[in-house]
């Protein structure tokens, strides 16, 4: 699999969850993906940006645009470096919230891509990485 392309965005205020939200879709148009799986992968990133500023206190994405021919795809990985999520599995389950949201975030990111995974450690940070591919 080769890196096309990569970069590593702060995420420390609304207008960087927007700057997420513009830098993933334009790597979506890049990799050639439809406009359906553009916003699939764009609202995922939204949550999981708004995540990591709300729950996190802040930290970084990393955007990779990825080749592995006949796929490309791009993958997002999410760091923090906040409390940490103590229980992962009651946290991906739809309604759960810790009281701000909708408690769809990461369940509905989860459905929205095609590989997820999280790290989660109680007082260090939580890290989750997305990807979509076409």
């Amino acid at each position: 699999m080769a890196v096309v392309h990569r970069s590593v965005l702060p995420i420390r205020s609304q207008e960087d969850i927007v700057r997420v939200r513009q830098a993933t879709r334009e790597s979506a148009v890049a990799q050639g993906f439809s406009l359906v799986d553009q916003t699939k992968i764009v609202t995922a990133a939204s949550e999981l940006a708004r995540n990591t500023l709300d729950y996190g206190g802040g930290g970084e994405v990393e955007i990779t645009r990825l080749s592995d021919p006949p796929r490309r795809g791009v993958r997002l990985v999410f760091t923090d470096k906040g409390p940490g999520i103590a229980d992962v599995g009651q946290a991906l389950a739809d309604g759960f919230t810790s009281g701000r949201g909708l408690g769809l975030g990461l369940g509905g990111a989860r459905r929205l891509s095609n590989e997820f995974s999280i790290e989660s450690r109680v007082g260090e940070g939580t890290q989750v990485t997305i990807a979509r591919w076409r």
